[in-house]
């Protein structure tokens, strides 16, 4: 069986469980979350027979099941027998889960009173399965992106996915993309709509964008804008963030955003940054 396959991932409410897993799901591994101790052996033999088209696996257990402490121990004698899984415990100081809690304004799990409480007990009971991991992740001092830095070298043999920046032009006449995280208005730029050689081109040809690139304010607007996505980027990358979805609009989406869309795209390529662009309406 390949290393690292079928991984179970388990530890301390609050030591960034749900972090790795999404993280690995990332990377390709078909997660499950909470998945209850009984059901496991069924996955495993299903998966093994290759009833489900799944090539890694990332189980989620934990103590938020009822039964978890009195069945993982044989389940988990079991699975390893039959499949070589790896069991990663997350860890980390009393001190930082308190914090954590606190942080979110979430109960834990165990005691809804004191997440201090809540954490010793945790530790205590799980303590038998700490001592079964193959290996134990402590992360006390580790940010998100030091920890998906960590997990990328031990897990799948590379360093954590670089930030994917798609840009999509669009009109604001047929709505604001849902999934924008930015969007920049440039219905201020001059409208090439208004004269008749260039209402029927696209922001993609030659003459529309020398048009609205030669507007009084274009550049500004651009050199601004560049700006702002320098600043703005890094920060984004420093706090973990996989996807940045930038949406630029116009009036009918087929002029001006185009045309500012396809500048940042070479701004950003010349950048080193892994970009995407659509044009979702030029064609509307």
């Amino acid at each position: 069986m390949t290393k690292n396959r079928f991984l179970i991932i388990t530890g301390l409410s609050g030591s960034g469980k749900t972090v790795f897993s999404h993280f690995l799901e990332d990377m390709g591994y078909y997660r499950v979350d909470n998945l209850p101790a009984k059901l496991i052996l069924p996955f495993v033999d299903l998966w093994l027979r290759r009833k489900v088209e799944i090539g890694k696996v990332a189980l989620v257990v934990d103590i938020r099941e009822p039964a978890f402490l009195k069945e993982f121990p044989r389940v988990w004698t079991e699975v390893r027998r039959k499949v070589g899984a790896r069991l990663i415990f997350l860890d980390a100081s009393d001190e930082s889960l308190v914090k954590r809690f606190s942080e979110t304004r979430r109960p834990h799990p165990l005691s809804r009173t004191s997440a201090v409480a809540g954490v010793r007990l945790e530790r205590k009971r799980l303590a038998p399965i700490k001592a079964a991991a193959d290996e134990v992740i402590d992360t006390t001092r580790l940010t998100i992106v030091q920890l998906k830095e960590l997990l990328a070298a031990r897990f799948a043999g590379r360093r954590a996915p670089r930030l994917r920046i798609v840009l999509v032009s669009f009109g604001y006449k047929h709505g604001v993309p849902l999934e924008a995280d930015l969007v920049f208005d440039t219905r201020f730029l001059p409208n090439p709509f208004y004269v008749e050689s260039l209402r029927d081109k696209t922001g993609r040809q030659r003459a529309v964008r020398d048009f609205v690139l030669g507007g009084a304010e274009t550049g500004e607007f651009l050199e601004r804008l560049r700006s702002f996505l320098d600043f703005l980027i890094p920060r984004f990358i420093r706090e973990g963030k996989s996807y940045l979805t930038v949406a630029v609009g116009c009036t009918g989406g087929r002029h001006r955003s185009v045309v500012v869309a396809e500048s940042l795209r070479e701004y950003l390529r010349r950048r080193k940054y892994d970009i995407k662009l659509y044009h979702r309406d030029m064609f509307k």
